[in-house]
């Protein structure tokens, strides 16, 4: 019955201060909801654990290259040797994801996302059918779909098991569907269909295995470092890099998931930025648990009235973390509404960077799992009795007497006033490491913006066509792009056009072995080339600048092999000498290729990533030019897109548009977890830094208010009015200044932790401190210049009569 009244008293007293209950709510379900949002993406992408029978006891397996992230692929022979030696696991199976087309009776021709699977895949992971069976060893010729793609192309029609459909040109018969919540085995990866590999299939596979009942992964570790020297053995073999045999093994659990780039590119960045809104929310409390004091500072004559007629101090304090309760079950209600809409967002800027294997897809439920909701309840709990500790203590402490005495005013100790100030100076302090990070990372950004990349990546259009189903293949497809290339350059708008394959930080390339001539490389020594194929233009296309020999010519096609250089790669195997006219041939081939130019240093597979050694060849020279499009306007590259489409149209009509964007894009696509860390610490550290200006403007209103008659006599004494607006705006400043040297030694400390979170970030710099700084300094005084006006212009005769 109390804890009813409790409530509903709370309720009342909360409907009579719709300012201050609408600024709480705002404040926790912004604090509790980024919380959350974050919260729901790093248990999508790390903590998930996979609905199979006992997660816990899978493991993967990864290699490690120097300088790569690491990757789970592994051969056939790999496998088998696996499988074949090992003692520590009950099975181990492997999977091929791939894009696959499928068509048959009642489908469209389509492209999904399909995995290829060892037969005993489904057995080793203890997957069940929602319907029919599931692959299983001795199967061939079969797949299993998902339940998505069950419900989303046959309305989960129980008649599919059995049904005949064509996957690559390859009939398969359908004999199961994968229960509803398995959703494959990566992260953002979601298979449509399953088939099987078949033991001739030579091709990669990704490895994942089940550790037998008391298996340790120490175990595991110890057994799998002596297995991985035969894979070890078999990589190297008749392999010329000599870092191979630096490749490293690792066993790590895969109970959430095998390792993919989407984790492998925003796990550590997602961290981060927990960090980041944990802050936030901490400051939320902080300015929530002041208002509260105020508020409670203001009801001390309710407060010795309700205690006069009975109400003990436990009672008190109940109710005062009742109120506080409430308002964060309320804000946290506000905050899963804040949290689908901003995790959505989220995922959606996530799932738009570049993606070696496709755009994954993360998928944001309107409700959110037990997981997310916990960890949301446990928030607002901690939110609740965070910032109503502070005024149910203050409950505890009010004197009957002095509460009655003072009537409508609400008196305080000099111990509460200097607890209301510890509490702006606590929020200033986390403030400052919270902009802080904010500078780190947005100038992180900005260096990478304004990185020299060897090329310009503005007014650029990049068009990839798909000759695939042209019936063109060869010289006929050379000539058709050499006629296509002159007809672009016509377009109204467009200066130049060429061939790039790969176009720049794409993610993708090739790489080769070179023996140059006349020099004698040590095999410790030798690197892997980067190697494109461009056309004619590229480099004025691009902007990369010819420093010697000249350009390539449609004029080569049919001639000795021409490969143009960069800078990096003539200074290594040249040193100060011309390499024009010199020859290298590419390991395990016979037919060399001679020098005519040398251009500039670009980036080429990551904006991150150092010179590459790199070769041009002259795409008009291969058997069949690549199909990727450089195009350099002189407006907006988007603007000419459709006149190119109508030209690609008019001039190859049998040859698709497969993707058009520009070569900006395409960079900004390759820093998503830069520009998602920027853009979200800078509005985090925009909020906080809003209720730290709400704090201080609130503790120095109360101030002002409270010493009415001080400021009143010191103005009929003789005070000025600048003086009495300097004392208020001192008062800020002292603040600021304890909050400022606090702030300084969090920040400090953060960004040495940040730093080790979020690779590459400029953490030697103390520019990112002294814009938090400075920041806060701006925002105290902003927020103390109402209060500080309000101040200067009190009445003496008036505030004499004040009481």
């Amino acid at each position: 019955m109390g804890v009813r009244q409790d409530i509903s008293y709370a309720l009342r007293m909360l409907r009579r201060s719709p300012g201050f209950t609408a600024v709480a709510l705002l404040s926790l379900a912004l604090g509790i909801g980024a919380n959350t949002a974050i919260f729901t993406l790093v248990d999508t992408l790390m903590l998930h654990r996979l609905p199979v029978e006992k997660p816990e006891q899978l493991v993967e397996f990864l290699v490690l290259y120097p300088g790569d992230p690491p990757l789970n692929v592994f051969s056939r022979q790999s496998y088998e040797h696996f499988r074949d030696h090992n003692h520590v696991f009950s099975g181990i199976t492997g999977v091929r994801p791939s894009r696959v087309n499928v068509h048959g009776e009642g489908i469209e021709p389509e492209t999904v996302v399909g995995e290829t699977v060892v037969e005993n895949c489904f057995e080793v992971l203890g997957v069940r059918p929602a319907a029919g069976r599931l692959i299983a060893p001795g199967d061939s010729g079969v797949a299993v779909v998902s339940w998505p793609y069950w419900k989303s192309r046959f309305n989960l029609d129980p008649a599919i098991v059995g049904r005949r459909i064509v996957v690559q040109d390859t009939p398969v018969t359908i004999i199961g569907v994968t229960g509803r919540a398995f959703s494959g085995l990566q992260a953002g990866m979601q298979p449509d269909i399953w088939l099987t590999l078949g033991a001739d299939n030579p091709g990669p596979l990704e490895l994942i295995a089940r550790m037998k009942p008391g298996v340790r992964i120490e175990q595991v570790r110890a057994e799998m470092a002596v297995l991985f020297r035969w894979t070890l053995e078999e990589r190297t073999r008749g392999s010329k890099d000599p870092v191979m045999r630096q490749l490293k093994f690792r066993v790590q659990p895969a109970g959430a998931g095998l390792e993919t780039e989407l984790r492998d590119r925003f796990g550590q960045p997602l961290m981060a930025l927990m960090a980041v809104v944990g802050l936030l929310l901490l400051i939320a409390c902080i300015n929530l648990a002041n208002m509260l004091l105020a508020r409670g500072a203001a009801r001390r004559h309710e407060i010795a009235v309700r205690a006069a007629l009975g109400a003990g101090r436990w009672r008190l304090a109940r109710q005062a973390m009742t109120e506080s309760l409430i308002l964060s079950v309320a804000g946290a209600a506000l905050g899963v509404v804040v949290a689908y809409f901003g995790a959505a967002a989220l995922a959606a800027i996530l799932t738009s960077g570049r993606f070696v294997g496709g755009a994954p897809h993360i998928d944001v439920q309107l409700v959110p799992d037990a997981r997310v909701l916990l960890f949301t309840g446990i928030v607002a709990l901690l939110t609740g009795v965070l910032f109503g500790l502070a005024p149910a203590w203050k409950s505890l402490d009010s004197g009957l007497a002095g509460g009655l005495r003072e009537g409508g005013r609400a008196g305080e100790s000099r111990f509460a006033r200097l607890f209301g100030k510890s509490l702006v100076i606590a929020q200033m302090a986390l403030s400052v490491g919270l902009l802080s990070a904010a500078g780190l990372f947005v100038g992180h950004l900005a260096n990478l913006k304004h990185l020299d990349l060897g090329f310009r990546r503005d007014h650029v259009l990049l068009v990839n066509l798909d000759a695939a189903r042209s019936g063109l293949s060869g010289e006929a497809l050379s000539r058709a792009y050499e006629e296509l290339l002159a007809r672009l350059e016509r377009i109204p708008g467009v200066r130049s056009a060429t061939i790039s394959a790969p176009t720049p930080i794409s993610g993708a390339g090739a790489t080769r072995f070179v023996n140059v001539e006349g020099h004698a490389e040590r095999p410790e020594d030798r690197r892997y080339i980067s190697v494109s194929w461009v056309a004619p233009q590229y480099f004025a296309t691009l902007g990369t600048p010819l420093l010697m020999g000249r350009d390539f010519s449609f004029a080569d096609r049919g001639k000795p092999r021409v490969a143009i250089v960069n800078r990096a790669m003539a200074r290594y195997y040249f040193g100060g000498a011309n390499p024009v006219g010199k020859h290298f041939t590419f390991d395990g081939d016979s037919e060399a290729y001679e020098i005519v130019g040398v251009a500039g240093d670009a980036k080429y597979f990551e904006i991150r990533e150092p010179d590459w050694r790199t070769v041009y060849l002259n795409a008009f020279q291969s058997p069949a030019p690549a199909s990727s499009f450089a195009i350099r306007t002189s407006g907006n590259p988007e603007a000419v897109a459709p006149a190119v489409r109508r030209m690609v149209r008019d001039t190859l009509p049998t040859v698709a548009v497969a993707r058009v964007t520009t070569l900006a894009d395409q960079v900004d696509a390759s820093i998503v977890p830069e520009r998602l860390t920027a853009a979200l610490s800078g509005l985090f550290g925009a909020l906080g830094s809003l209720l730290v200006a709400i704090g201080i403007y609130g503790l120095l209103a109360y101030m002002v208010a409270r010493r009415i008659r001080e400021i009143g006599i010191r103005m009929a004494l003789g005070a000025t009015r600048g003086a009495v607006s300097r004392m208020v705006l001192a008062e800020a400043l002292r603040m600021s200044a304890a909050g400022l040297l606090i702030g300084a030694f969090i920040a400090y400390a953060g960004r040495r932790l940040t730093g080790s979170l979020v690779h590459d970030l400029p953490v030697g710099s103390g520019l990112p401190i002294v814009f938090g700084a400075v920041t806060m300094v701006a925002i105290s005084l902003a927020a103390a210049y109402v209060p500080a006006r309000r101040a200067a212009r009190v009445d003496p005769v008036e505030a004499l009569r004040h009481d």
